[in-house]
């Protein structure tokens, strides 16, 4: 997961600062933040588009999606909502 460093354009793919680990895009905005644990995503993780805006909101439980999910418009509105049970959606 933590293979590729950097882009072409030396721009920082991820940084980890103690458990928390934060994803970049090649512009240099914030991809995706959360807590990385045992080389896996853990707890709440948070998505954004390459404009900034938020994207997505979503746990994990040892590197799976568990618990609550929410995707939001490009209106920051709420699109999508759903629930995971070690990485399966419930229905």
């Amino acid at each position: 997961m933590l293979e590729k460093e950097y882009y072409a354009n030396e721009q920082r793919v991820y940084q980890l600062d103690g458990n928390l680990l934060t994803y970049y895009y090649k512009n240099g905005t914030v991809k995706a933040t959360g807590r990385y644990e045992a080389e896996k995503m853990e707890g709440e993780w948070r998505f954004y588009r390459e404009t900034g805006a938020l994207w997505q909101v979503g746990n994990f439980r040892n590197g799976k999606k568990h618990g609550t999910w929410t995707r939001y418009s490009k209106e920051n509105t709420v699109e999508y909502k759903a629930t995971f049970v070690e990485g399966k959606e419930k229905k």
